[in-house]
């Protein structure tokens, strides 16, 4: 458990950043999918971990593993979030597919339903073509509907992106960001999500995540998620422009 001290640093940190940014901070191009509106929370952290396995033998053999986390810090009008995500699959021993992300994200209420938001995320993933990527985005958000029932928020603002390709070379763009985050409550242990944002400049990346989640009890709850990756100018080692995932995870709420 962390101590009180790690807790205030923590916000502390992000706030200096977001005054040194002057835009808050940061978005990776996937979805941010933490809860992050404080005038919503129940208590000062919320967090959570999930992991998913797969493992064959035999005439094949073939392993998958999946793991991420969000934490959340809370204040009164303010929210402070770090994340972060590994998904690794080898098949007849060989690795097909590795992937790692963080992120760190941090919103301030300015009204009931307007803030200002800013993002920053890494991705490192090798077999799409990219040794290194870093987005940073900030900008206005809306908070649509905030009840029981639904839960939808629109945000969009300027950004910069840095890649570094598997194949060699770099580049550095200014770019536009839009997203969209709305849930709903199927059940009272039941909730379906539905989540896009978009990068745009020269070239168009755009991310969708279905998930649904349902809880086991007070601690463990079971994830069902199916995400699409689009990108309209993809590196020239991984030339495929759609990508999709579909995972299946135990969470656990930390």
């Amino acid at each position: 458990m962390l101590s009180l001290r790690a807790r205030r640093a923590i916000p502390l940190f992000f706030s200096c950043l977001t005054a040194f940014t002057s835009v808050s901070v940061f978005a990776d191009n996937t979805l941010f999918t933490a809860m992050d509106d404080p005038s919503t929370a129940k208590k000062p952290f919320d967090g959570n971990i999930q992991a998913g396995y797969n493992a064959q033998t035999g005439n094949s053999q073939n392993s998958t593993l999946l793991a991420n986390t969000s934490m959340t810090w809370f204040t009164s009008e303010a929210a402070y979030s770090l994340w972060g995500a590994a998904n690794n699959t080898t098949s007849s021993n060989v690795r097909s597919s590795e992937k790692y992300q963080a992120g760190a994200r941090t919103r301030h209420n300015l009204t009931e339903r307007n803030y200002m938001f800013g993002q920053f995320g890494w991705l490192n993933d090798r077999y799409n073509g990219y040794d290194s990527r870093s987005t940073m985005t900030g900008g206005y958000g809306r908070q649509i509907f905030n009840g029981p029932l639904h839960d939808l928020r629109v945000e969009f603002g300027p950004g910069v992106r840095h890649d570094e390709y598997r194949g060699g070379g770099r580049t550095t763009r200014a770019l536009a960001y839009g997203a969209a985050n709305y849930s709903y409550k199927l059940t009272d242990n039941a909730r379906l999500s539905e989540g896009v944002s978009a990068l745009v400049n020269d070239q168009t990346t755009v991310n969708s995540e279905t998930a649904l989640n349902v809880s086991i009890n007070n601690d463990f709850a079971l994830r069902l998620a199916y995400t699409v990756t689009y990108n309209s100018n993809p590196p020239a080692s991984a030339p495929k422009s759609t990508d999709t995932t579909t995972s299946v995870t135990l969470v656990y709420g930390l």
